[in-house]
């Protein structure tokens, strides 16, 4: 029976394999099945990247070039152009690749971006969003594939928000009284923090992780525990970077839920600098309501991109969590115009200086 495989564009990783698998002595047959394609794709790619290479008793032996196989390729892509709009500026496709391939970028991040910055006109082409994953879904790009995207959001179910009995009564003041105007993130210093849990049974240290409400900006620390005194702690620590009096201005207000590690509202309130003074106003969501902190649950989807479910954090350094804080920060936001977060996050921090 014939072998059938799904049609795609071999990538650049494809063809180191492919050199290491002929190298190894590995059948064309073998070589398709490893990398889930049709045995003729190998045949052509073979041929593609095929050349004589001289050994060192000075006989020749034909053999396969993934560098010559990638030329070849793009080669090919450019010389497609009038089908494939793309295929005209081969920097543009490679600036594509770069930001979604190595800076994790969804394709409408990347357009969004060139557009917000102005850097469109630094390519001879453009090509809107559904081309662009039209391209991707072909197979069209070099080192590109769906497999590269981020997954793709289900569509949104709407759920009955059911109030569920207390287990335990909230350590400080309800959101009901927390300002209205909060709501409307037109107020910039209002924040929601929540920690994001480890392997289960095996990760001691935690991720806690505070989202300014009105640019969507992020500080992540990386805890020793999940405890509320490793909480107050993080915040002392905030308080001691920002000083007392512009920690009170960026900070004015902090959203929780009811878990055990937010559980010393005097400790996440007081001062560490200023003894007997309040450095921020702490309001706690209502149980199992964690659409309550909306701006939270977001953004820990992201921080799940650069580290999946069942992670041990234990194993994490505190430079990948600041790498990852970064990322996030830098990412170009939909909401935003396609700007980033620590943009508008440090046109706010400007205007109280």
């Amino acid at each position: 029976m014939a072998n059938k495989k799904g049609s795609r564009q071999l990538t650049w990783t494809d063809r180191i394999s492919i050199e290491a698998l002929k190298k190894a002595g590995h059948s064309v047959i073998e070589i398709a099945e490893q990398l889930g394609v049709h045995r003729s794709t190998i045949y052509n790619e073979l041929k593609r990247g095929e050349y004589m290479h001289r050994n060192s008793d000075y006989t020749e032996t034909l053999s396969y070039s993934p560098n010559k196989a990638q030329m070849k390729a793009e080669e090919n892509l450019k010389a497609r152009g009038t089908q494939l709009k793309i295929g005209n500026d081969i920097a543009y496709a490679n600036y594509i690749e770069d930001k979604i391939v190595n800076e994790d970028y969804s394709p409408a991040a990347v357009l969004g971006e060139l557009k917000a910055q102005g850097k469109e006109g630094d390519f001879s082409v453009t090509v809107c969003v559904t081309t662009l994953y039209s391209y991707i879904d072909k197979g069209i790009f070099l080192k590109l594939s769906n497999k590269n995207l981020p997954v793709k959001k289900n569509k949104k179910r709407n759920y009955k928000k059911v109030q569920r009995q207390q287990k335990r009564a909230a350590a400080g003041e309800s959101i009901d009284k927390r300002p209205k105007e909060i709501d409307t993130r037109e107020e910039f210093g209002n924040w929601e923090m929540d920690s994001v849990l480890g392997k289960r049974g095996k990760s001691k240290n935690t991720l806690l992780v505070l989202t300014e409400r009105k640019t969507r900006n992020e500080i992540i620390f990386k805890l020793p525990d999940h405890t509320d005194e490793a909480v107050v702690a993080a915040l002392d620590r905030l308080e001691r970077k920002w000083g007392a009096d512009m920690f009170k201005r960026v900070f004015k207000t902090i959203t929780v839920d009811n878990g055990s590690e937010f559980a010393d509202v005097e400790g996440l309130q007081r001062s560490i600098i200023n003894e007997g003074e309040k450095r921020t106003k702490v309001y706690y969501c209502h149980p199992y309501s964690s659409w309550e902190r909306g701006t939270n649950e977001v953004t820990n989807k992201m921080i799940r991109r650069k580290i999946p479910k069942g992670t041990n954090f234990d194993d994490r350094t505190e430079e990948e969590v600041e790498s990852i804080e970064n990322w996030i920060n830098g990412y170009p936001r939909k909401i935003h115009g396609y700007h980033s977060a620590g943009e508008l996050f440090e046109e706010e921090v400007k205007q109280l200086a």
